[in-house]
């Protein structure tokens, strides 16, 4: 009987090796990946036993033959149902068809970044800007879509930097202070709730007097979690109050009912934690607006993060925190730019309240442009540039279906 082990350094290779000793219909008996490459077993043609002759040995039917393997697209193969030594060796090619693809797929993007930056490189340009600012590679492609023709490097720039601050959508000038009601701030730990609480509370007060404004805190899990606000609110002579549950929290809100607005500092926890549920929770029971803190220090993933987390059934707006602190604050314009938050305060500093500042498109866009410091290790070649881009293309229409989001 005719059996042979071959060894090949891939599955192909392999293959045409058993092909070349046994023939187009020897059987694949098994195969196995080993050390350096890839094993197979397989029987000649000839000694493949007759179907009505006693299965003392391997029947035709426990292989598969070569020319079934090798069969062109679009013939069907004889072979019913394989077992499990051909279908492993069918996913080998699939995947190793899979590796090529990807190679191919790259060198095919490059050559189309490089074909359309020859074609028009005003475009580029403006891209590339945009993406060194921080944007993210879907909102940076998306506007490109709407950049006009023929337009020199400087009219491009200032193009683009408008279209920015178009979009950024902004709330009116102290709406919440305006409008009053009850408004809790929410977001991660460290981001600045406490201090930001203090800075509206003094806005208010200015505007409104001490007796049109009470403070609440849910922050009855740290040690100390309440003293800061407390701190606060002796300096401007007004009540604090601490609540520890819903049914708190209810009694809490009737008793304060008459006052003009009401601020709520909640307990800082992590966006991936499942306190943020129960806050969530609490503060829709109470009917409370929710105001989320994003840090403008942190990365476009953990920012769209925490965005996600705390949206529950809707936000009323978003507070930039930590603008002082922040290189680039390209991220976080692009969050609230995709996700249409409404913008109402930027912070930049811990002084109360001088550092809280109503939010002014044109500005932020102006500080999203302004040069940052030249660092070569965050600094992309132009073939980084071309699998950003192209790897941000095929993400963008999940992207656009989970966001909704355009450009005005």
């Amino acid at each position: 009987m005719n059996i042979r082990k071959v060894f090949g350094t891939n599955s192909r290779e392999a293959l045409r090796e058993v092909k070349r000793l046994l023939g187009a219909e020897a059987a694949v008996l098994s195969n196995r990946t080993v050390e350096g490459g890839v094993e197979i077993v397989a029987m000649a043609a000839g000694d493949i036993p007759d179907a009505t002759e006693t299965r003392t040995g391997v029947a035709p039917q426990d292989g598969v033959r070569i020319r079934e393997v090798l069969r062109p697209a679009g013939q069907e193969s004889s072979v019913s149902v394989q077992p499990p030594a051909a279908e492993a060796l069918a996913q080998t090619l699939l995947k190793e068809l899979a590796m090529m693809r990807a190679t191919i797929e790259q060198q095919i993007e490059g050559l189309a970044w490089g074909e359309a930056q020859r074609r028009n490189p005003a475009r580029m340009l403006q891209l590339r800007i945009l993406l060194e600012a921080g944007l993210s590679p879907a909102l940076s492609r998306k506007i490109m879509d709407h950049l006009p023709t023929g337009l020199s490097a400087g009219d491009g720039a200032e193009w683009v930097q408008t279209t920015i601050a178009r979009n950024l959508p902004v709330a009116a000038a102290d709406e919440m202070i305006t409008a009053g009601g009850v408004y809790a701030l929410m977001g991660p730990t460290g981001v600045g709730k406490t201090t930001t609480t203090a800075k509206l509370a003094a806005r208010c007060v200015v505007r409104h007097g001490v007796e049109s404004l009470a403070l609440l805190t849910t922050d009855s899990y740290r040690v100390g979690g309440q003293e800061q606000l407390r701190i606060y609110g002796r300096i401007l002579g007004v009540s604090v109050h601490a609540v520890h549950d819903g049914a708190d929290f209810q009694r809490t809100l009737g008793e304060l009912k008459s006052k003009h607005l009401v601020l709520i500092d909640t307990v800082g926890v992590g966006q991936r934690d499942q306190m943020v549920g129960e806050q969530l929770s609490l503060l829709e029971g109470g009917h409370a607006r929710r105001l989320l803190l994003l840090n403008a220090t942190s990365s476009s993933q953990t920012l769209d993060d925490v965005m996600l987390a705390y949206k529950g059934s809707g936000l009323y707006g978003c507070i930039i925190s930590k603008l002082d602190e922040a290189v680039n604050v390209g991220p976080v314009l692009d969050t609230v730019i995709r996700h249409r938050m409404p913008l109402h305060y930027v912070a930049n500093g811990q002084r109360v309240p001088e550092d809280l500042h109503v939010a002014q498109r044109d500005d932020l866009a102006r500080r999203a442009f302004k040069a940052v410091p030249d660092n070569a290790v965050h600094a992309l070649n132009d073939e980084e540039f071309s699998l950003v881009m192209n790897c941000a293309a095929r993400n963008s229409a999940t992207a656009a279906r989970r966001e909704g989001a355009s450009l005005a």
